[in-house]
């Protein structure tokens, strides 16, 4: 069998699998297929006078062998045995295979040595796989680093910052072997301002937030310092009753970036828990604080108010208003989530917080909408004509709207009787 000669194969196998981090049997796989593109290009040239439309499963037949010892590549050809050829790419004929081998039938396939010689691959084709050969290892770099990552999406990871993009942060990301670093991206809207300027070689942790797939020019990771999922894995780590689950966390709205420079971060995190004996609030905070500060130390000094989840909707929700003092809870709508909630004067500015932040975080927690109301002002009467004013146009609306479709269902019925006779 013929071989086109690659002088040093084994050897640039060899000093790609350690420039690039990959193993050899990547290396070789990106090698082959880059072979095969430009064996491609050599053929669609040398083929170039005769009508032949090269369409995309036109090589599929075609396979690339590397010689790793003798240093050099073969291309090899699955063809079919006919009678008569037509396309010599793809077909070979019965008489020329049964000089070699008498007793083949027609219909049956076999694999030919299609290798060019070593001035005829070209220097056009071997462009060609120098171009691909490095498109494949990009390919087989973000695979490997897909396959690495791709169960860690969502979890909690060290980071040190690298370098500047733009307005995004450029950080390294060990493997679990410890043996590389990967690229991984902090965008300006995953950032928390406290924390700017970045500088480099800090060590931060991060949450995974996204594992890109597919061909993507830059980091494939997406990491961020202000999600909320951040805060869960940071209390988990501090406070052994989330950890034996004997705390749970119910839910958590965040604010790290707030629409104002004026307002800083902040966190309203719910928790609960099963056991009498323990009070979910305190062992969050734990003793003189300890656990919580090393939280907020974590997140640069953020805000954070740690309140006990309820059943009742009413509760929960002056819970999250904390730490405003509250009179009173409302449950307005409970189909559409609507409450008003009463607070004395002066705790009005504290419920709704500065810009609305506070009363904006407790919305996001409880998943309820929330009015804050001057208690001293409040009229329980016409609140409650204009509540049951609301419910009846609601009832009336669906009153309305099952009768119009029950028309429409009429209206149909009649029309195709009226095709049918």
């Amino acid at each position: 069998m013929s071989i086109v000669s690659l002088p040093g194969l084994g050897g640039m196998v060899e000093v790609i699998s350690k420039e690039r981090n990959l193993p050899k049997h990547a290396v070789q796989n990106a090698l082959r297929e880059a072979l095969l593109k430009g064996y491609e290009r050599f053929r669609k040239t040398y083929r170039s006078d005769i009508s032949i439309n090269f369409e995309e499963e036109y090589f599929e037949n075609f396979d690339v062998e590397l010689d790793i010892e003798n240093g050099g590549f073969r291309v090899l050809a699955t063809k079919t045995i006919v009678e008569e050829v037509e396309n010599s790419d793809h077909q070979i004929s019965l008489a020329e295979v049964r000089e070699v081998a008498p007793e083949a039938q027609a219909g049956g396939t076999v694999v030919v040595d299609v290798t060019p010689g070593q001035n005829d691959f070209g220097r056009m084709a071997a462009i060609q796989t120098k171009q691909v050969l490095a498109q494949k290892l990009r390919d087989q770099e973000r695979r490997i680093i897909q396959e690495a990552f791709q169960d860690l999406e969502g979890e909690v990871i060290q980071a040190r910052v690298l370098r500047f993009e733009n307005s995004s942060v450029i950080m390294a990301v060990k493997t679990e072997n410890g043996q590389q670093e990967i690229e991984a991206e902090l965008p300006k809207r995953e950032q928390l301002p406290s924390e700017r300027p970045y500088r480099p070689n800090t060590t931060l942790k991060v949450y995974l937030k996204r594992v890109y797939e597919g061909s993507r020019r830059g980091p494939q990771l997406m990491v961020s310092r202000a999600d909320a999922g951040l805060v869960v894995y940071l209390f988990a780590t501090e406070v052994p009753e989330i950890e034996d689950e004997i705390v749970r966390i119910v839910a958590v709205a965040r604010e790290a970036n707030p629409p104002s420079y004026s307002v800083g971060p902040r966190t309203k995190i719910a928790v609960d828990t099963l056991e009498r004996d323990v009070d979910p609030v305190g062992a969050c905070i734990g003793a003189r604080g300890a656990r919580i500060q090393a939280v907020v130390a974590e997140l640069r000094g953020e805000k954070i108010d740690v309140i006990r989840w309820s059943p009742d909707p009413a509760t929960y929700i002056a819970n999250a208003l904390s730490p405003a003092r509250i009179h009173d809870v409302r449950l307005i709508n409970a189909e559409d989530r609507q409450a008003h909630v009463l607070v004395p004067d002066d705790q009005l500015s504290l419920a709704i917080g500065k810009e609305g932040q506070n009363v904006r975080l407790a919305a996001r927690l409880t998943g309820w909408k929330i009015d804050i109301k001057d208690a001293s002002k409040y009229d329980y009467e016409a609140e409650d004509r204009k509540a049951a004013e609301e419910a009846a146009n609601r009832v009336s609306r669906v009153v309305e709207e099952e009768y119009e479709d029950e028309i429409e269902e009429e209206v149909i019925d009649r029309v195709e009787e009226t095709e049918e006779s």
